[in-house]
């Protein structure tokens, strides 16, 4: 029972939060508003020289083989719908970490989010 929390932990808040420093890189490259081959290849190369990427990257890496270990413990109808946690975890992160507004309705549709995991785990049985 540990391990799955530790292992939700990682998919859900590590895997998120690495999102959001993928974000914050592209973020700080800017807009791709040339779509040229030359335009398109350099994008990557400016986004790998943020150290937000690398990092954002290997916190996905770590949450990506917690899903597998998770997968390999749990059916796939409990572990997917247990993993959208992170959309709360998103939308906290982009209110309190890159600073976006989030209107009260999708504080809503984070709150019934919730209602659906406590649902799932709930039938997890």
């Amino acid at each position: 029972m540990l391990i799955e929390v530790i292992l939700v932990f990682f998919i859900v808040v590590v895997g998120t939060v690495g999102e959001m420093c993928v974000t914050r890189a592209m973020k700080i490259i800017g807009e791709v508003k040339e779509f040229s081959p030359r335009t398109l290849l350099g994008v990557p190369i400016r986004a790998f020289r943020v150290g937000w990427m690398w990092i954002g990257f290997a916190m996905m890496a770590l949450a990506y083989f917690a899903l597998l270990g998770m997968l390999a413990r749990a059916n796939v109808s409990y572990v997917i719908p247990i993993t959208s946690l992170s959309y709360v975890v998103g939308a906290i992160g982009g209110r309190w970490f890159l600073g976006e507004a989030v209107t009260h309705q999708r504080w809503i549709g984070v709150l019934l989010v919730c209602a659906g995991v406590v649902l799932v785990y709930l039938g997890k049985g």
